[in-house]
């Protein structure tokens, strides 16, 4: 009897600031596909949305070139919105395997609007992108599209995952700032740009004055990453989770084990990033 070589299923690295990936890695986890699942959290750094482009250009790629050396994932996903926007390119130069970037979901919430006005819920940081002007240019030219930056959101959503009420303030802020503004009264859409919101959106369809279509990217980058690798069809299986503070990642440990990682790893300073246990 010949024994049968069975192939190992494709690494995927998902990579952020912090847990916003979560929302992109639980959408690849539940697409049906045999992938082995890995997640790294920059929350040394959370968030990217108050670093500058020169900041982020220079530490994503050399923090994302290191982890691919030790891990040699078979694709990376950059699961935030800020990263994508500002360093996609450099990281993609920097490494020889495929890198799924997250686009602000403006053109399937262009198509799904049927009053004409979208809202744009990112970091400020994406807000003012010229490449989210460019992809409304190209794909909402003529919808109204009401833009609003928060980085208090961001901190929110690793609130809720840490089991803690999230804030509050940063709800209602975040709700007034898209249907008070001008036109916001016949917001029906609302793009959910960056990875950390749609963790909030239960929170945020409560506190919405109007319903709403809460739109993100998690399912489209799920079927981006099964398509560049051909995947069979399975089950996932989650694998290690790391992070460049990994002492102030202890209380989402729990919100991690519920996926089912079990190896956590804290990865050093730069500019190795090398990864250890975690304490």
């Amino acid at each position: 009897m010949i024994a049968q070589m069975v192939n190992a299923a494709p690494r995927v690295l998902v990579f952020d600031s912090g847990v916003g990936g979560l929302s992109v890695f639980d959408a690849i986890a539940a697409s049906g596909h045999a992938l082995d699942l890995d997640y790294a959290a920059d929350n040394a750094w959370l968030p990217y949305g108050l670093k500058s482009d020169e900041q982020l250009r220079a530490r994503v790629p050399a923090l994302v070139t290191s982890l691919v050396a030790q891990w040699a994932p078979d694709i990376v996903v950059v699961a935030c919105n800020t990263a994508s926007t500002i360093a996609l390119e450099q990281v993609r130069a920097a490494l020889s395997v495929p890198v799924v970037g997250v686009v602000p979901p403006i053109k399937p919430a262009a198509a799904l609007t049927r009053t004409g006005v979208i809202g744009l819920l990112a970091t400020p940081a994406t807000v003012r992108r010229t490449y989210t002007t460019d992809l409304i240019t190209q794909f909402a030219m003529d919808k109204r599209v009401v833009r609003f930056g928060s980085a208090a959101l961001v901190q929110a959503a690793e609130q809720k995952l840490r089991g803690e009420a999230p804030d509050p303030a940063a709800i209602t802020e975040a709700i007034e700032g898209l249907f008070g503004a001008p036109g916001g009264a016949e917001i029906d859409v609302v793009a959910l740009a960056c990875t950390h919101f749609p963790l909030l959106t239960q929170e945020l369809a409560a506190a919405s004055p109007r319903p709403a279509v809460w739109l993100d990217s998690g399912e489209a980058i799920a079927r981006r990453v099964a398509h560049v690798l051909i995947a069979e069809a399975g089950q996932a299986r989650i694998n290690r989770a790391a992070f460049t503070d990994a002492e102030a990642a202890r209380d989402l440990y729990p919100a991690f084990r519920a996926r089912g990682f079990e190896s956590f790893l804290a990865i050093n300073a730069a500019p190795e990033f090398s990864t250890t246990p975690a304490p």
